[in-house]
């Protein structure tokens, strides 16, 4: 029996993913060198905080940058970019179909919390979730699996009466690590990364019945 659901947040419920990389090219562009999504995949589903790109830019420079005033101008163009998307498809229909059938409803973010928690606000989905685990509340983010332990936890279910939407292998990795069952949603940035470890892959979320998901994971979807 299925009692709740936990989504990933940047690249599954938001395109956050994107705009992050394409900020990247447009900074390693400026200095004359380019970024290269074959070299980006790795990062996909990790905390922002345990890799820093300029790295990789005094690397093909062969000299130090002034990683402030950069990480500065990232952070600016970054807003920019993200503050213009909205949901991504069949996210709040999914929401919605999931508050009906009475199900828990969690996010396991590798980011910090006050970066999700105000993107939920501003896409109008600030109390859609009961359980919000982000990058500060654990150890360890994904791969590890800490940050859906620490939901399951908090509902007090095992593993097998949830399951996970993730949108990269690093995430599903996490979901599978904690036991769970998990649906890969790859993105524009995810569709090319190996995802044979998920239970089922979905190419988006639009349309999408829970009510078939649950049958395709040979779930029941009524919680007591």
């Amino acid at each position: 029996m299925i009692k709740g659901v936990v989504f990933d947040f940047d690249g599954l419920i938001l395109d956050t993913e994107l705009p992050v990389f394409r900020a990247w090219q447009e900074i390693f562009a400026s200095h004359g060198q380019e970024l290269r999504l074959a070299d980006w995949g790795d990062h996909i589903g990790r905390s922002p905080d345990s890799f820093d790109p300029c790295d990789d830019l005094e690397r093909l420079l062969g000299h130090p940058v002034d990683r402030e005033a950069i990480h500065r101008e990232h952070q600016r163009r970054e807003a920019s970019l993200i503050d213009a998307e909205g949901a991504l498809p069949g996210v709040v229909d999914l929401i919605e179909q999931a508050h009906k059938r009475n199900l828990h409803l969690g996010i396991a973010s590798s980011s910090e919390r006050a970066w999700v928690i105000r993107h939920l606000a501003r896409l109008g989905l600030g109390d859609a979730f009961e359980t919000i685990r982000c990058s500060d509340d654990v150890l360890r983010t994904k791969p590890a699996a800490d940050l859906y332990l620490a939901v399951l936890a908090k509902w007090a279910i095992a593993p097998h009466e949830a399951f996970a939407l993730e949108d990269s292998p690093h995430g599903v990795s996490a979901a599978k690590a904690a036991g769970m069952f998990c649906i890969a949603v790859p993105n524009e940035m995810t569709k090319n990364l190996p995802f044979d470890h998920a239970d089922l892959v979905l190419p988006s979320l639009a349309g999408v019945a829970l009510e078939d998901l649950l049958r395709k994971l040979g779930m029941d979807g009524v919680r007591p």
